[in-house]
């Protein structure tokens, strides 16, 4: 069951910037009471701004709207800096969580987001148009978006790297 919220997030953070948020799941959980069957609901939500701030979050509710709204302020707790090289990412990246391992490649220009579905609203909305993914392991949503957060959170500028190591590029 995906979701997405067709208007922009209007919760501003550090009141300069507006976030859109993308539900990728929905999970459904139920318990057994004397009455019949009690549900309640996680969202899996991922918040970016498009110009390389990413965030995911989970909340868990008795209702769905509470637990997307649960999950979008996790996801403003955990914003991170992706670096970014025009369109596309620096370099090629690895990134694990769990079982699931995710590759990210750079592409040329108009080649576009090629990642799954699960996948996919993570890159588009930390601003990157042309990327390869590929996912290895586990395709749970969850391990999914913690490894493709990880792989971007690796990724480094060539100038911060010379920076690091102290050396010269050529």
């Amino acid at each position: 069951m995906t979701f997405q919220r067709s208007t922009a997030a209007s919760d501003s953070y550090d009141g300069e910037k507006s976030f859109e948020e993308n539900v990728v799941q929905v999970y459904r959980c139920s318990k057994v009471v004397k009455g019949g069957r009690r549900f309640s609901f996680g969202a899996l939500v991922v918040l970016g701004d498009r110009h390389g701030t990413i965030g995911i979050g989970y909340g868990k509710a008795n209702e769905v709207p509470q637990a997307v709204d649960k999950g979008i302020a996790e996801a403003k707790k955990d914003l991170h800096h992706v670096s970014l090289r025009g369109n596309t990412i620096p370099h090629r990246v690895l990134g694990r969580c769990g079982a699931s391992k995710v590759v990210l490649i750079p592409a040329s220009e108009g080649t576009g987001v090629i990642a799954g579905k699960k996948l996919r609203p993570l890159l588009e909305l930390a601003g990157i148009h042309d990327v390869l993914t590929k996912a290895y392991g586990s395709t749970s949503p969850k391990n999914l978006l913690k490894a493709g957060l990880d792989a971007l959170r690796k990724l480094r500028q060539a100038d911060t790297v010379k920076a690091l190591r102290g050396v010269e590029l050529q």
